[in-house]
């Protein structure tokens, strides 16, 4: 197993009670807004049974490894990344108990030879599992930044997420709404279909950050789809300064918060 104790400065774990509220597509392009400040950042895509990263980032290449033990991160865009998804065939389904999926996603994590990262992203999977509890309680965070819909649904569990977060002491970064808004192309009617103001009303219960909202737009949705996330197809949009604004926001509060030392579990499997 690679010794990364000097490789990774911040891990931050982007996360969400619900699917289906936008959370990898937010979590990749914070990861490139990132980049976008100088410093090196690699994003680890931790949804283990649908991983969907590689598709946003536009690779299909599998990892190469230069020791026959440890893999090489793949790039694109300018930012390191690792997935299953690299590693398996696209339609093929992942039917692996808890403890067999938290053991891949640990070693995704330590045996990919990541270069001197600044930020590592962790895109987690939707939920509070065995996945989520593997990371939160074994893996040094730096922080968590919650991903929501203004729907009250979606706030039911991101409520149990911010829970989790809060019982094995992670520290919350703040809540990132998404699909505030939906603004017609034709006439510019704008409707805050999923509902208003969730993101802040969970805020304030929560005493965390409003770290930024973002609007229904259908490019954010196809630009991710096409693999060239909207911070890298549109870099001069409205939508890219919203993304800046809340990675500027997470950067400063990891500057005065002094890296975690990692304490990384030895994975042993046992031949049978």
């Amino acid at each position: 197993m690679l010794n990364i104790a000097h490789r990774v400065k911040h891990i931050i774990a982007i996360a969400s009670g619900k699917g289906g509220v936008g959370k990898s597509t937010t979590a990749v392009n914070l990861a490139l807004a990132l980049a976008e400040k100088g410093v090196k950042v690699g994003i680890l895509d931790a949804d283990i049974y649908g991983p969907n990263q590689p598709q946003m980032l536009g690779v299909s290449e599998k990892p190469t490894s230069k020791d026959g033990k440890t893999l090489e991160p793949v790039y694109a865009h300018g930012i390191q990344s690792m997935s299953i998804g690299y590693l398996i065939d696209i339609n093929t389904p992942m039917i692996w108990r808890g403890p067999m999926a938290t053991g891949a996603l640990q070693q995704l994590l330590n045996d990919t030879h990541w270069d001197n990262l600044d930020y590592l992203i962790v895109d987690l999977p939707p939920g509070t599992g065995d996945i989520q509890l593997t990371l939160t309680q074994k893996i040094p965070l730096s922080g968590a930044v919650i991903v929501t819909t203004p729907q009250d649904i979606a706030l039911l569990d991101v409520r149990k997420a911010i829970g989790m977060f809060n019982k094995v002491k992670v520290p919350l970064l703040g809540v990132v709404e998404n699909m505030c808004t939906y603004v017609c192309r034709q006439c510019r009617h704008e409707e805050p279909i999923f509902g208003e103001g969730g993101g802040e009303r969970i805020a304030k219960e929560c005493h965390i950050n409003l770290l930024g909202t973002l609007p229904l737009d259908i490019q954010i949705r196809k630009q991710a789809d096409s693999g060239k996330p909207i911070f890298i197809a549109a870099p001069q949009s409205a939508i890219a300064d919203i993304y800046r604004k809340i990675v500027n926001k997470i950067a400063d509060q990891l500057s005065h918060s002094k890296p975690k030392a990692f304490r990384f579990p030895k994975i042993v499997i046992e031949k049978k």
